[in-house]
């Protein structure tokens, strides 16, 4: 079976759909993010787009391997990260891509960073908004974040995925 990439899939996207396309008066918001010695390690742009938030991440300077990628319920990001809450999850649902009452709005596909330690990765996620007001915006009364996490999230129902340490994040802003 041949794999594709979440950028394959969404370029793919972009020639049978239309709506993908950012216009000038398109919502976005965007994230630095840091590693609990205060090091830029990334930078995050959030897009609204027809249906949901494109997630276009440029991330340098992390550890090879994999690593859960999550939006974060609070908009607080003091070392080491535990700040920021747990996953977004405004609906109140169970926590997994495999889990039958999931996923949380801020569960995202693990990122795989290469041995250069440099990432540029686009993820859409179709259960937040940046429109304010809305029910999953993620500009709520404390915000939100970006979190990379230290190990793999295993994408199962219990309350978090186990991914580990949190070793990078950023305050999502307008």
């Amino acid at each position: 079976m041949q794999r594709f990439s979440t950028a394959t899939f969404l370029a793919a996207l972009s020639f049978a759909a239309p709506a993908f396309a950012q216009s000038d008066t398109a919502l976005t918001a965007t994230a630095a993010l840091t590693d609990a010695d205060g090091a830029e390690v990334g930078r995050v742009t959030f897009t609204q787009a027809a249906s949901g938030v494109l997630v276009a991440a440029e991330l340098t300077g992390l550890p090879a391997g994999p690593h859960g990628f999550h939006i974060h319920e609070t908009g607080t990001c003091e070392p080491p990260f535990e700040s920021a809450g747990g996953h977004y999850n405004p609906t109140g649902a169970e926590h997994g891509f495999f889990a039958v009452g999931g996923t949380h709005a801020g569960d995202m596909p693990n990122i795989h960073v290469p041995e250069s330690g440099s990432l540029t990765v686009d993820v859409l996620n179709t259960l937040v908004s940046l429109e304010e007001g809305a029910p999953e915006t993620l500009f709520d009364d404390d915000g939100s974040a970006i979190v990379v996490h230290a190990d793999p999230d295993d994408y199962q129902g219990q309350p978090s995925g186990h991914a580990g340490d949190r070793i990078a994040c950023g305050v999502i802003e307008r």
